[in-house]
């Protein structure tokens, strides 16, 4: 055969002849080592080529090709110019170092740095045991005074978890204000935290002293977030002989000193006093605590200054500008009209949240609220206590006959919840379904409601008696349970007519409850359900809310039952976390002492569970306690 060393022809059906084949049994040519790198380079593709359109012919694989000497690619690449509409057309050096510029004791721990001065930043140099503490960042020591006092709630939130009726100022305010002396930075920011919420006698004497103590010290002034003024309702009288001349110590009773005689207050201000005191000194005051105190006939709070009979026209209240959040407590000696409630208000333009409470239920708190319920308000909540003893009754009491004998309160709460800036709204008290009735009956626009929660605390559902003994409440009265029932059906239609609501709670406190785990609740969060349910209550879910689910339906207490041969019938209840998820609602009448009455049987290690705690007793202390109701 011939062997080829170039391209060869090939015939029409695109073969190539059998002569001009390639011999792959004959020895290969050498390679001249003087040959050029391009000749073989040319050959290899030749011969390539020609191996593409072979039948078969199968080649062994010989020596790789030498690698190509090539001169390397120059670097012509020439990165872009950003465009000059970008805002920051060139790249600014950035500082590692992170401060708090909003901290008030920023100004002292960046005292003598270069930023401070000027000066130009040095390379970062190994860290010096001489280091204080002054030289930690802002966030280190925030965290630290954190820890200290606790988290800190901001006085503007909008949070619906703080609790702003029962804020409480830090306990150990005396021990932790020596803080203040570690370094001119704690002393700020201690300052700063034991100034926040301040608590003040509404007296002419205290409101003098605080005045001429915040003269002496401006810088405190702007710490000052919460205020309490807290008017009192009685004034020791002093007995110093009865005390010094004494040899021994003066009986106490539970009413105080035996020894000792109480009258009635003659220092007290009056609210326009302590809103000039406010507005001149407390610039800054977001949260305001009116405390009007109680006892039995309480003097009520004045509201205008004494000695001004010869003022001519209307009286006007100082402006608190900054006051976003009013709490009320005591409010019966702070509110007891319309005039009180619109003098309170004219201070306060920029009011959003009014929180207001009553110590003792009285017949005069329900009508004055009805009426001033009726007002239009710019609030954005609103949380209402008339009745926060949380215990049961056996029967309605005499006030609140008064009360519907002249009005249903239900619809006057209706009108407020109504509002069209109202967000939140919380309530403690008497209330029945004919509340979410009128609710959504005076909804205009459903869908340009704003309404968010709604938080009821129920003392008793009010309902037409047959006999006066069916008015009571608490889990052994059916009555009270179907009314119960009434109510979260009602609450749940008002669900699907206002798809603005997103969190809905109707509980029932019983803190004489045999079994507080028992207590009627239900609860709508995050589209999770979890409390009474019954298949009517199932029913109206599913069309007011079908995406909404239930955490748990289970078919008893989880418990166990019994019948006794007198007829009594006794339960055993089973505290365990998702015991109170699911509440049947007809599992109620075994223990509506319909046989002459229930017995609840539980174990003393459970006693915790009951009321919230998480500890148990040991096993020797194992007892069984049996109520009889």
């Amino acid at each position: 055969m011939e062997r080829i060393a170039g391209p060869s022809p090939v015939d029409p059906d695109g073969n190539i002849p059998v002569s001009r084949a390639i011999d792959t049994q004959g020895p290969r040519a050498e390679k001249s080592p003087s040959a050029p790198h391009a000749d073989n380079y040319t050959c290899m593709s030749d011969r390539l080529s020609q191996l593409s359109v072979s039948p078969s012919s199968p080649i062994p694989p010989g020596p790789p090709s030498p690698q190509l000497n090539q001169p390397p690619m120059p670097q012509d690449f020439i990165p872009p110019t950003r465009p000059s509409s970008t805002p920051f057309p060139q790249p600014e050096p950035r500082s590692t170092e992170v401060r708090c510029i909003s901290c008030p004791a920023s100004q002292f721990l960046t005292a003598g740095t270069p930023e401070s001065t000027g000066q130009p930043l040095a390379e970062p140099a190994e860290p010096s045991p001489n280091m204080s503490l002054s030289d930690l960042p802002a966030e280190i020591h925030e965290c630290i005074l954190d820890h200290l006092f606790g988290f800190r709630v901001s006085a503007a939130s909008k949070s619906s978890v703080t609790r702003w009726g029962t804020a409480l100022r830090h306990p150990r305010r005396r021990e932790l204000s020596e803080l203040a002396l570690v370094s001119p930075a704690w002393r700020v920011m201690i300052q700063e935290r034991l100034y926040r919420h301040i608590k003040l006698k509404a007296s002419i004497e205290s409101l003098t002293s605080a005045l001429a103590y915040f003269a002496a010290r401006p810088h405190l002034q702007s710490y000052v977030k919460h205020l309490e003024l807290w008017f009192p309702v009685f004034h020791p009288k002093n007995r110093p002989l009865a005390l010094s001349t004494a040899t021994t110590l003066p009986a106490v009773t539970p009413d105080g000193l035996s020894t000792a005689s109480y009258v009635l207050p003659v220092d007290n201000c009056s609210l326009e006093e302590a809103f000039y005191f406010v507005a001149e000194t407390l610039p800054n005051v977001c949260v305001l605590t009116l405390e009007g105190g109680e006892r039995k006939k309480a003097p009520k709070v004045r509201n205008w200054i004494r000695d001004s009979g010869d003022q001519q026209g209307p009286r006007t209240m100082p402006q608190l500008e900054s006051v976003k959040r009013l709490i009320c407590k005591g409010q019966w000696n702070l509110i007891r009209g319309e005039e009180d409630f619109e003098a309170i208000m004219s201070a306060l333009p920029n009011l959003r949240e009014w929180h207001g409470s009553y110590s003792k239920p009285k017949s005069k708190s329900y009508l004055t609220m009805a009426d001033i319920l009726l007002k239009p308000m710019s609030l954005s909540s609103l949380d209402l206590c008339l009745e926060g003893d949380y215990r049961r009754e056996l029967t309605f009491p005499s006030y609140f006959f008064k009360v519907s004998s002249k009005l249903h309160f239900c619809s006057r709460l209706a009108t407020a919840a109504a509002s069209p800036s109202l967000q939140h709204f919380s309530y403690t008290g008497r209330v029945c379904k004919h509340f979410f009735v009128e609710l959504a009956a005076r909804q205009r626009d459903p869908r340009a409601a704003r309404l968010q929660s709604i938080d009821l605390t129920v003392k008793n559902c009010c309902r037409p008696l047959a006999s006066w003994n069916e008015s009571g409440s608490g889990i052994t009265d059916m009555n009270f349970i179907n009314a119960f029932e009434e109510l979260v059906i009602a609450g749940i239609r008002v669900l699907g007519k206002l798809p603005s609501i997103e969190y809905l709670r109707i509980r029932y406190v019983d803190l004489d409850s045999p079994c507080p785990p028992l207590n009627p609740h239900f609860t709508l969060r995050n589209g999770r359900v979890t409390g009474v349910w019954s298949d009517a209550i199932i029913a109206e879910m599913n069309a007011a809310r079908p995406q909404a689910r239930f955490a748990e339906l289970s078919d008893s207490f989880g418990g166990e039952v019994a019948c006794r041969k007198d007829g009594r019938i006794t339960f055993t209840p089973e505290f365990s976390p998702a015991a109170s998820q699911s509440l049947k609602l007809s599992n109620y009448a075994l223990l509506s002492g319909t046989n002459g009455g229930f017995t609840v049987t539980y174990d003393s290690r459970l006693v915790p569970a009951m009321v919230g705690g998480g500890s148990t007793l040991p096993e020797n202390v194992l007892q069984h306690h049996t109520l009889l109701f």
